[in-house]
């Protein structure tokens, strides 16, 4: 008698793929220069800010995947039809000035890690330019050409990269693990009076990502990941990457740490990597901007092939209002191309100028984001009519998004100080 049908087994790579692409688009050039940053001013004492931090973002993301699950529309479409369209057009201009500051970030940060790594020009600018726009364009390329299939292979080997030579740079020099157990196990802020608060809080919130957080319900989508039943693979799915994400941000911490630079962005990256290569040989040197490249260009193709999503789905809740709550957003229509295309063209522009300033009011913007996806989940998760009595939001995820809301609209004062 034969017994009963066992459930399709899912690989591996598929059921922690949109994890993966959460922590390879989360952590780019800027988180890994905070991080390195905090560990060069504070040491490894605030290790432990950054699994609260990666913990905290793994409760917003949950929250957002649950609600999807469980009402079968995305986080975005369910906050535009609940509170109307004027949050639709609010979120249109946003998402519009948050591309434009992040896409010219992204493409400079591969333009100068491409450059150290091969340095074929004399001139670093110039460089800089050709490498970054060749990620533009190869970016567009590929996922114009690909689709999420491509695109999720490519993702899960930079992630490979990023995670091998970051961690295995942070082991080769020797870190006082008793000190490292303590910043992991026993919270504290050094330099309390000084500036300590200000980059434990930018700890907290500047690893793992802000807008592309939203782009983890299309992505779900993408897998076929449908209904409340799908919720218990999402949760292991965002444990992988959000564990990958905050052992990236310890590693950091362990390199700033040890190998002290000043800076910022990508150009602090190719400092500590000479640094390192004073300390560990020109192989130590390629092998940690290797894993730098690996993290930028990552990032920058995650949010090429991401945020036109957000795009094309306000789109269609802007133009036609009353259909395709639930419908998978369509990656041949002309507003998710047309959008990843004036992206890439229009980040182009951010290699012929300086951007520091506008960083800073990305930076503000960015960490903004996160207090409001925490309110909206509060508000969306917290009636049971709408999610039902299963998937409303319980104590523990109401203290993390209250949490979230605190800490984050902190670190955004911190930004604007």
């Amino acid at each position: 008698m034969e017994g009963p049908a066992r459930p399709p087994r899912i690989p591996l790579l598929a059921a922690i793929g949109p994890g993966l692409l959460v922590a390879a688009t989360g952590v780019g050039a800027g988180d890994l220069a905070t991080a390195s940053i905090a560990g060069s001013k504070l040491g490894p004492a605030v290790l432990w800010a950054v699994v609260v931090g990666a913990l905290l973002k793994l409760a917003l993301t949950e929250g957002l995947t649950r609600w999807q699950l469980a009402t079968g529309e995305t986080l975005l479409a369910g906050t535009v039809r609940r509170l109307g369209r004027p949050v639709a057009l609010v979120f249109l201009v946003y998402l519009l000035i948050w591309t434009v500051f992040v896409g010219r970030a992204l493409v400079s940060a591969c333009g100068v890690t491409a450059h150290a790594l091969a340095p074929i020009f004399a001139d670093a600018q110039t460089g800089k330019v050709f490498f970054g726009v060749a990620h533009s364009l190869a970016g567009i390329g590929l996922v114009l050409a690909g689709g999420y299939r491509l695109f999720e292979r490519l993702m899960s080997a930079a992630i490979g990269l990023m995670f091998v030579t970051v961690v295995v740079t942070a082991i080769v020099l020797r870190p006082d693990f008793g000190a490292l157990a303590r910043g992991l196990l026993v919270p504290s802020i050094p330099d309390l009076a000084g500036d300590g608060l200000v980059w434990t809080v930018a700890l907290l919130g500047g690893v793992g990502g802000t807008v592309t957080l939203l782009c983890y319900g299309y992505w779900i989508r993408e897998e076929g990941r449908q209904g409340p039943e799908a919720l218990a693979l999402c949760r292991l799915d965002l444990a992988s990457g959000y564990a990958m994400t905050a052992i990236f941000g310890v590693a950091m911490v362990i390199i700033g740490s040890t190998v002290r630079v000043e800076g910022g962005g990508a150009t602090l990256l190719v400092q500590l990597g000479d640094r390192l290569g004073g300390s560990l040989g020109a192989g130590g040197r390629w092998l940690f901007l290797a894993g730098a490249w690996g993290a930028v260009a990552s990032s920058l193709l995650g949010v090429w092939q991401s945020i036109p999503y957000l795009f094309a789905d306000l789109w269609r809740l802007l133009t036609r209002p009353g259909t395709g709550a639930g419908e998978r957003v369509r990656t041949e229509g002309l507003p998710y191309r047309g959008y990843l295309v004036a992206l890439g063209l229009l980040s182009i522009g951010g290699l012929f100028s300086s951007f520091v300033r506008i960083q800073k009011v990305y930076a503000v913007v960015g960490a903004l984001f996160i207090p409001m996806l925490a309110l909206a989940l509060l508000f969306l998760n917290g009636r049971r009519s709408w999610v039902g009595r299963a998937h409303r939001n319980g104590p523990l995820a109401t203290a993390a998004l209250v949490a979230a809301v605190a800490l984050f609209a902190l670190f955004g004062y911190l930004q604007l100080r």
